[in-house]
């Protein structure tokens, strides 16, 4: 009988734990549940936006080169299309014609960094003077505030995410990859653009690819074609009241 009762207590015991370590789990995942709602564990960038309008937006990281920009800027002007030129501060002010070039168009500009380095390696002291001389080098030429960061090769840390929204910035991704800096023949980047749009997309591109303004025509044909409507990002994304999801897909507040 006394070993029966052991049992009983050790039994009820067990389950008491089990309930205990259940509910924790379930505080855990409801805590968990609202911390992606608030942006997620991690400080993320905006990959895509929450929009049903089909609107999406084409962007151009410039780093290396112009041979082939002059080719970009005519095909986003005859199906005039105004888009998003990331720029890195060396390349900014060795091609201040091209700055020019790009802003008289209409198209918008942002900071893509001062030197191209892995910025999730820098110090918040660093982050702040990567993104002052890049933005000042251009407005320096337009005459106009930036506003859009996109970090050099996609890398970034909490610190760079919440270093350049503190310094007045809305870090920028991407959730379509053109691939078109590796090369591919223009229908490649064509097909691979296209098959991944959806309402909401930012699109990555390079001033500079082989290829690139081959393809444009055929993206953008295609994507009009199924509806799609193309605008900076500065007019993609929301400015306030929103929230970033787990994927980086930026909605208003209340719809994520």
């Amino acid at each position: 009988m006394r070993f029966f009762t052991i049992r009983l207590k050790s039994v009820a015991l067990a389950g008491a734990l089990v309930l205990l370590l259940g509910a924790g789990m379930l505080t855990a995942n409801a805590a968990g549940a609202q911390t992606v709602y608030r942006s997620g564990a991690r400080s993320l960038p905006i990959y895509s936006v929450d929009r049903d309008d089909n609107k999406v937006a084409l962007s151009f990281d410039c780093a290396w080169g112009v041979e082939h920009t002059d080719a970009i800027l005519r095909c986003l002007s005859e199906a005039k299309v105004r888009v998003t030129f990331f720029m890195v501060e060396f390349w900014t002010t060795r091609y201040p014609e091209y700055v020019k070039k790009i802003d008289a168009a209409s198209h918008e500009i942002g900071t893509h960094s001062s030197t191209h380095s892995y910025m999730s390696r820098q110090s918040e002291l660093e982050i702040k003077e990567e993104l002052t001389a890049s933005s000042a080098a251009i407005t320096a030429v337009t005459g106009k505030r930036v506003e859009l960061f996109r970090p050099p090769y996609g890398d970034y840390d909490d610190l760079l995410i919440d270093t350049a929204r503190a310094e007045g910035f809305y870090p920028i991704q991407w959730d379509v990859d053109s691939l078109d800096w590796k090369d591919l023949s223009a229908a490649d980047i064509a097909t691979r653009v296209t098959e991944r749009v959806k309402s909401g997309s930012i699109i990555l591109m390079h001033n500079n690819g082989l290829h690139t303004a081959e393809a444009l025509p055929i993206v953008i044909d295609t994507l009009r074609a199924r509806g799609f409507e193309f605008v900076p990002i500065g007019e993609l994304i929301y400015r306030e009241n929103y929230t970033i999801d787990s994927a980086g897909r930026q909605h208003p507040n209340g719809a994520a």
